[in-house]
């Protein structure tokens, strides 16, 4: 073999390091990357050596590119929500095995959701799968005018046409929260809610209902709330300033459960000893040791399945079944709900 070309440091190797350093023509080497027909199987291992030996990688983008497709799929996401992350997790394992790549665009404090999707868009991603998005409906309805979008975790009730829904049947897992404080023979049951997050109307009829349903309507209490530990913090505090106090809380997601049970240890209210505390999400936040939080469940694996299928499907040209795409939540208990002391 010849001397070893040299790869400047930093620099990405190329098709002509690959054919230097394998002692063949820079065809020949496109040939074995395309794994087209005309090498040898000789030459086919001398070169698949070489480009591992220097470090090369195929750009996939440049091809796709060159094809005209970018298989791309934009996905917009919440910078701060730990749900998100396991989301994107679960995309990732569903995209790549089918043949897509993902480009990933942050709403964050100073960037907001205009900013992400136009991101997307320059990256000639091919469809859009934006998790739990709040820009107004009319927005989402003029995305989807020019490519598939597919809005996770945010019911639309028709007002977007063209855009897909896939979510969790939300108002149903609040339902299954109170039940199972109640089956623990609490009464006294508050909700502090996700304000006008995607999911939150769901979320506190479901609430209500559930109430309503076990002979407590005249004990609903549902304070205002939002996405962060901030807001159950704020929510808490409230209530350990009411008279009576509840003895159980359904926070409107993880992040917020988290803010009261900080707010709870503070005051020194052991939880669930003297109240007991649900969030909502099943997030890795959820599911620390030290945290143990009793939560509704989200289906993430069926929620990133659902999603991506039905982007890659409008993309395919394929059948989809009319209407949203609703997944079953699930309660999982931990250690932070017991019966009232």
């Amino acid at each position: 073999m010849p001397p070893t070309p040299a790869v400047p440091h930093g620099k990405r190797p190329t098709l002509a390091d690959v054919a230097a350093r394998a002692g063949v023509s820079t065809a020949l080497v496109s040939i074995v990357m395309r794994d087209a027909k005309g090498a040898g199987a000789a030459t086919r291992e001398r070169v698949l050596r070489a480009a591992q030996e220097i470090g090369y990688r195929p750009d996939a983008r440049a091809r796709l590119l060159r094809s005209h497709r970018s298989h791309l799929l934009g996905v917009q996401f919440g910078l701060q929500h730990p749900f998100h992350a396991d989301l994107l997790e679960g995309i990732y394992a569903v995209a790549e095995p089918a043949g897509y790549q993902i480009a990933l665009s942050a709403v964050a404090a100073g960037r907001g959701e205009q900013r992400a999707t136009d991101t997307l868009l320059a990256d000639r991603c091919e469809a859009l799968i934006l998790l739990g998005p709040q820009a107004p409906a009319a927005r989402l309805a003029e995305l989807a005018a020019q490519l598939p979008v597919v809005s996770v975790a945010r019911r639309l009730r028709g007002s977007a046409p063209g855009v897909e829904v896939v979510r969790t049947a939300d108002d149903e897992g609040a339902r299954q929260a109170v039940d199972h404080l109640v089956a623990l023979g609490h009464r006294d049951i508050a909700h502090i809610d996700g304000g006008r997050a995607p999911g939150a109307a769901d979320r506190r009829r479901g609430y209500r209902t559930a109430m309503s349903r076990h002979g407590l309507a005249d004990r609903v209490r549902v304070l205002p709330g939002g996405l962060t530990e901030e807001d159950g913090a704020a929510g808490a505090s409230a209530l350990l300033d009411a008279a009576p106090r509840p003895t159980a809380v359904l926070a409107f997601n993880d992040r917020s459960a988290t803010g009261v049970l900080d707010t709870l240890l503070r005051a020194r209210v052991p939880v669930p000893d003297e109240i007991s505390v649900i969030g909502f999400d099943d997030s890795h936040l959820a599911r620390l040791a030290h945290i143990n939080l009793t939560t509704v469940g989200q289906d993430v694996p069926r929620l990133a399945e659902l999603a991506v299928g039905r982007a890659i499907a409008r993309l395919e040209g394929e059948r989809i079944p009319e209407g949203e795409a609703v997944v079953a939540p699930h309660l999982v208990i931990r250690g932070t709900t017991a019966e009232p002391a």
